[in-house]
């Protein structure tokens, strides 16, 4: 195996865990172990690998997590944003809002969509940090 190839395993080995322990508390010097990389160049190489930082990857990734809950489950927002790993609800709010364009009440109203189940996550899904659809695309 090539070093390139170790390296994008052990960063695989990471983002993997971002995405089975979104709820927990995961912070850079946690995933660079996971990594085997020292914190600054597990974060320089993972930007590079996956074209976004890993803060933005786990936010993301807890926000859509966030979609799918709001979407298909009764719960309060409070107890999604804790869920998913938000200690507070401004935050929760504020980050679904910059993904998504929506508060998590609007999108909660929004999602009950006359459409299969498989076609909404795919309308709503966040594709990338930052950029809030306008419609639903096809």
């Amino acid at each position: 195996m090539s070093p390139r190839e170790d390296q994008n395993r052990r960063l695989l080995r990471a983002r993997d865990t971002m995405d089975r322990d979104y709820a927990s508390p995961l912070d850079i010097p946690s995933l660079s172990r996971v990594a085997l990389m020292s914190p600054a160049h597990f974060s320089r190489q993972f930007t590079q690998t996956f074209g976004e930082t890993p803060h933005r990857y786990l936010q993301r990734r807890r926000i859509e997590r966030a979609m799918a809950m709001l979407r298909d489950h009764d719960r309060s927002v409070t107890d999604v944003a804790l869920a998913v790993g938000y200690d507070s609800l401004g935050t929760f709010s504020r980050t679904f809002r910059e993904i998504t364009g929506r508060t998590p009440s609007e999108f909660r109203g929004d999602s009950e969509l006359d459409a299969p189940g498989c076609v909404v996550r795919r309308w709503t899904r966040p594709s990338s940090f930052g950029e809030a659809p306008g419609t639903p695309r096809p």
